[in-house]
This record gives structure tokens, C-alpha cells and sequence, in this order.
């Protein structure tokens, strides 16, 4: 038992609904169901009734839940205390991501951080994700959120805060695109692309397509994930998309993820910083709450 576990319990016993929760914490759905499964174990008891249709906490599970309320409070009681100890921290770091990185995955961050540390300013900068990791090597930005490149620069520091499922998305809107998607025996080839100018999400779909034996007929090339999302519900193609981006957007009523042939694989997502910049003790403070187990 220990406090993320316990932060994801809390976090179900209010979403009740395993897939807000594992999007919410950052972690697969088996991850989830393992951690709350180990946690029964260790109580003894069902924490949880759970079907096809909905989730609930039993009467083991509202008291249990009293518990880890009590524990999470004393644990940052504790970090508080710890944190009075040592001279505080002054100053400002800059961080780059994009819109949906700092909802999805800075949120959380920047709150601890700010908690502990409250005489540090933060500078937010939001922008395409494949400008993060330019941002940080030109000393730009102290820390970026990005997915992980396949190959990082040695001088580059890396630490993973969770996965982001890459899809395949398709407008709903009445149109040609919609009608072409409207099958199990989807032709790609002839799909139009509404594709990023580059990155890792661009990459990702061009090896996918060679992977089918075809090149995306493209489109329209744009910069950002949202803007994919935008010109896909207005009928104009398909394009790839994380799965953070759809369930942030006010546009998925307006699309579909599609059934690939071949999955594109998850994006690792996390923390970006020159090594450099790690030595700012302001920066080590932010990268160390982010190494903390949530």
C-alpha cells in the first residue's frame, strides 16, 4: 500500500468510472484494476461492486476511503514540514507545452509544486508539441512536456508522467470522408490526411502508412494536434490524434476514432530538461515532485 495507490483509490471512489481514472492519473486500465485489485487484498475486502454498467463503493470501500483521505492529508502535512526546513526557493522556471499538456498533465504538477514551493514564479509558454524539445535545447524554456523522441539527445534529461494512446480519427458529419470510413474494410489509401507540418505524431503515421504499402494522400498540413481535430469534424479527412487531445476537445461529439489494421502505439509522455538546466535548484525542486509516486 503506498500513496499513489492510494491517490488512485480516491480518485475512483469519485469518478467511479475506471477509464476517467486512468486517464486522470496517467496510467492503463489494467494498471488501475491491478492496483485496486492488490488493495483489496490487502484490506481484505471489496473496496468496490462493480458491472457492465456502472461502479460503486461498498461499505468496506466508503471506510476505507476514510482512511486514505486521512493518510493523503498527513503525507502533504509531512511534505509541508519537510519543505519548511530548508530555505525557500525563490525566482522563476518557464515551461512550454501544449494547451491539452497543461490541463492533462501539468495541472496536478503545478499544483504540488506551488504548495510546496509558493515564492517561485512560473512562466507558461503553449505552442505545438513539436516545438517542445527545441524550447528546451536552445534554453528557451526550463522544462518542457513532450513526448519522448525515439532517439534523445545525450544532453537531454527525460521523465516519463504517463502514456498517451496516438488514434486514428474520422469525421461524423454527413460527407465523403464519412461515407468512405463507413465500412469494416476501410480503403486508407484513398483516404485524404489531415496531417501535423512534424513531430513524433507525423512520424508515427508516415511509418504506419509504409507499413500498409502506401504514402497519406495529404490534405491539409497543419501545426497542433487541436487543429486536426478541428478540420477532421468539418468532414475535410482523417489524421492521428492522442487520445488526451480527443477527450479534452469540445469537438469529439463531432468525431470517431477509427479500428486500425496495425496500432500506431502509445506516446510516452513526460518531462524535458537540459542537463544544464537541472542544476537550477528551482528546476531540480520541479523535476523531484514530478519523480514522486501519484
Amino acid at each position: 500500500m503506498d500513496i499513489r495507490s492510494l491517490r488512485m483509490f480516491c480518485h475512483l471512489a469519485t469518478s467511479l468510472h475506471f477509464g476517467h481514472t486512468s486517464s486522470a492519473m496517467h496510467v492503463s486500465a489494467p494498471t488501475l484494476s491491478r492496483t485496486i485489485q492488490r488493495l483489496e487484498e490487502e484490506v481484505g475486502e471489496a473496496l468496490f461492486s462493480r458491472d457492465n454498467r456502472r461502479v460503486q463503493l461498498t461499505d468496506a470501500g466508503q471506510k476505507f476511503l476514510l482512511f486514505a483521505q486521512r493518510v493523503l492529508h498527513d503525507w502533504q502535512d509531512l511534505e509541508q514540514h519537510l519543505s519548511a526546513g530548508h530555505e525557500a526557493l525563490s525566482g522563476q522556471i518557464h515551461i512550454y507545452c501544449s494547451v491539452t499538456a497543461s490541463y492533462s498533465f501539468l495541472y496536478e504538477l503545478l499544483n504540488d509544486f506551488r504548495h510546496q514551493h509558493p515564492a517561485v514564479d512560473i512562466k507558461l509558454s503553449t505552442g505545438d508539441p513539436a516545438d517542445a524539445l527545441d524550447w528546451v535545447r536552445d534554453g528557451n524554456a526550463d522544462i518542457s512536456i513532450t513526448a519522448k523522441p525515439d532517439k534523445l539527445s545525450s544532453s537531454l534529461m527525460f521523465q516519463k508522467l504517463g502514456d498517451a494512446p496516438l488514434q486514428m480519427v474520422g469525421p461524423v458529419v454527413p460527407c465523403q470522408v464519412s461515407q468512405q470510413i463507413a465500412t469494416h474494410d476501410i480503403d486508407w489509401q484513398a483516404l485524404p490526411y489531415i496531417l501535423p507540418e512534424r513531430g513524433l505524431a507525423r512520424t508515427r503515421l508516415d511509418k504506419w502508412c509504409k507499413s500498409q504499402g502506401f504514402k497519406p494522400r495529404v490534405h491539409a498540413e497543419v501545426s497542433g494536434h487541436e487543429a486536426i481535430v478541428s478540420m477532421v469534424a468539418l468532414g475535410l479527412g482523417v489524421g492521428p490524434v492522442p487520445l488526451a487531445v480527443l477527450r479534452g476537445s469540445p469537438l469529439k461529439n463531432n468525431i470517431r476514432v477509427l479500428d486500425l489494421p496495425k496500432p500506431f502505439g502509445p506516446f510516452e509522455v513526460g518531462l524535458c530538461s537540459s542537463k544544464r538546466a537541472l542544476q537550477d535548484p528551482k528546476v531540480a525542486a520541479f523535476w523531484a515532485i514530478a519523480q514522486q509516486p501519484r
